[in-house]
């Protein structure tokens, strides 16, 4: 290998020679990436952190339940919605899938109604769901305080509640809600659990409060399908083996169907929702998120690599005279050009790495203040560093190509 400018001077140390001595110039390089860099770090630690918090929470659920309502999915401009609002399911539906469809583990109907819900001076409009023996269980739902129904609250449809945390929190902020009264609607209930925390979200059973099935139906009038069987707003179960699911949702599609009277050209009049297919779309829906995130921040990072280039440029313009000197001293125009690149690629490298710690550590601060989760992966880290390097490769390749081309004798009469 040639040397440039004596035996003991190889690439590297010119390299980290020109570095050292403008400072300035080499911190300026590699500001526009530790910028970019960083920008990556949090927007997507923050898209992954969101990612995970709500699989979490489904998977608090549950990943074998599966749910049904009634009334089938509906589609506006292609975009799929809720279930309709359609009285086809019944509690005669669920007592039919526990006794005929195989790998089904436990079934539990509810029915839900917007009720006033009143402690002394205190009020708060809450969903009301009337549930039967076992839903709690199936829903996964744990009492903070408390306990939960039994079969014989439900049998005798006892005046007995479970309510969860915010209601808790709204009707009694300040004392034990269990033992005590809420009057729903017009009638009273007592309260005999309070549920664990599940976080905001929509139908968050921290929001709502559960009482027997058979309470509701002494209490709230509920409707009746044609043949004058109860009506109900849903039904959970649970399957034993996960591998099985697609059969179970097969299997209940068929029964229903059967139970319904569709004829063959009718579409389905309720809908069945695994937990599986909700946490698969959901994944979808955040990693797509994610990456829009991610190439928002880039945007900076190519701004940070059109700096690199300018200031590369900028460089090659100041050391005219150097590399006239280092030609003129047997330096090849590939040995000139592996200089200057790998002088880019190295500051956009340390760049890079600079800005990984800041946004991890900037990540780290957002988590710990409880603004939102992050969650900042190796392979974020990877394709961070991984793309700063390609930048300072790309954009630094013309100033080293330019520097490589100048003429020596010209190059040495620069000033």
């Amino acid at each position: 290998m040639k040397k440039w400018l004596g035996p003991a001077k190889s690439l590297w140390s010119t390299v980290l020679l020109g570095i050292s001595t403008h400072k300035l110039r080499s911190f300026l390089t590699m500001l526009g990436i530790i910028i970019g860099v960083g920008s990556v770090i949090i927007l997507m630690s923050i898209g992954r952190g969101a990612q995970a918090q709500i699989l979490s929470r489904i998977e608090t659920l549950g990943s074998n339940l599966i749910t049904i309502r009634p009334g089938a999915m509906v589609s506006f401009g292609g975009v799929r919605t809720a279930a309709g609002s359609a009285s086809s399911l019944t509690l005669e539906d669920a007592q039919a899938i526990a006794e005929e469809v195989p790998y089904v583990s436990g079934v539990a109907s509810y029915y839900s109604r917007n009720l006033q819900l009143i402690v002394g001076s205190k009020n708060m409009n809450a969903t009301v769901n009337g549930v039967t023996t076992g839903y709690l269980q199936i829903n996964n739902l744990k009492a903070a305080e408390g306990t939960l129904f039994t079969e014989y609250n439900y049998q005798s449809g006892a005046r007995v509640a479970v309510i969860g945390a915010n209601v808790k929190a709204t009707l009694f902020p300040d004392t034990s809600a269990v033992g005590q009264e809420i009057r729903m609607g017009t009638n009273i209930v007592h309260v005999i659990g309070v549920l664990e925390s599940r976080g905001a979200g929509f139908g968050s059973p921290d929001d709502a409060i559960y009482v027997p099935l058979t309470l509701m139906q002494q209490t709230v009038a509920q409707p009746r399908t044609a043949r004058g069987e109860s009506s109900v707003s849903g039904i959970s179960l649970t399957v034993s083996d996960r591998s099985q699911t697609q059969k179970v949702i097969a299997d209940i599609t068929a029964l229903l169907r059967t139970r319904h009277r569709l004829a063959a050209s009718a579409g389905d009049d309720f809908t069945i929702q695994s937990m599986e297919e909700i946490a698969s779309a959901l994944q979808e829906t955040t990693g797509t998120l994610t990456l829009l995130l991610g190439a928002i921040a880039a945007i900076s990072l190519l701004v940070g690599g059109i700096g690199v280039m300018n200031i590369m440029l900028v460089s090659v313009l100041e050391r005219t005279r150097e590399i006239g000197i280092r030609k003129a001293l047997g330096a090849r125009e590939r040995d000139i050009w592996m200089q200057f690149l790998t002088e880019a690629s190295f500051l956009t490298l340390a760049g890079g790495v600079i800005g990984v710690a800041l946004g991890w550590v900037v990540a780290y601060i957002i988590a710990r203040m409880g603004v939102m989760t992050t969650l900042v992966s190796p392979d974020i880290v990877i394709m961070a560093v991984s793309v700063s390097v390609g930048i300072g490769i790309f954009f630094g390749f013309y100033p080293a190509w330019n520097a490589s081309r100048l003429n020596p004798i010209e190059a040495l009469r620069s000033e």
